[in-house]
């Protein structure tokens, strides 16, 4: 603000929620509102830049529009099957779907697993962390129809088996969810789709 109030660079809330402010520090990509100076810096020294695998705009904002349209391509938009005029489908907490579901429901779209991922930065056709996340999320909602559709696209080269599981994911993300569970679940049951003659 004082040194360069023409350094462009993404916030919202500035509490620690949003995750907006993504950037990689000293290497690190992470949330800068929560990150203090003091914890980081390294000989005096602190380098701060945009995050990586995604285009720049400008200065320390990215382009999120890559890992969006990856979110998209793995199919990441619930598929209702009831209408407003139907009853809301009882849900019980302590099922195995919906307790694979919470593990992983938590994301915000930091983006900050997106930039850590070495598979991201290898293959341009990988989905990334946060999508497939996303994805099992909702394989495992018993109200989500979309569930073939899904399994199918998550299959698909640059899906959930394209992942080298070096939980780069895990290690960096701000809100502790653990993407490379999510994939490891999504290989088994596209596996078991696949046995089963479901991913035509």
């Amino acid at each position: 603000r004082d040194i360069d109030p023409t350094l462009s660079y993404r916030f919202a809330c500035r509490v620690g929620v949003c995750g907006s402010c993504a950037m990689t520090v000293n290497g690190r990509p992470r949330w800068t509102c929560r990150t203090h100076v003091s914890k980081v810096v390294e000989d005096g020294r602190l380098e701060i830049a945009p995050l990586a695998n995604l285009p720049v705009i400008k200065d320390l904002a990215a382009d999120l529009t890559p890992f969006f349209e990856k979110w998209q391509a793995a199919k990441g938009s619930f598929v209702p099957t009831r209408t407003r005029a139907d009853d809301i489908a009882p849900i019980q907490p302590s099922s195995p779907e919906r307790r694979a579901a919470d593990a992983a429901i938590e994301c915000i779209n930091c983006a900050v697993c997106f930039a850590a991922c070495d598979t991201v930065r290898w293959n341009p056709d990988y989905l990334g962390p946060a999508a497939l996340n996303r994805a099992w999320t909702l394989v495992n909602d018993v109200r989500d129809g979309g569930n073939a559709e899904r399994l199918y696209a998550v299959a698909q080269a640059g899906g959930c088996h394209a992942c080298h599981t070096h939980q780069s994911c895990e290690q960096h993300c701000p809100v502790s969810l653990n993407p490379t569970a999510s994939i490891a679940g999504l290989k088994r049951r596209t596996m078991r789709a696949f046995i089963r003659g479901e991913l035509s």
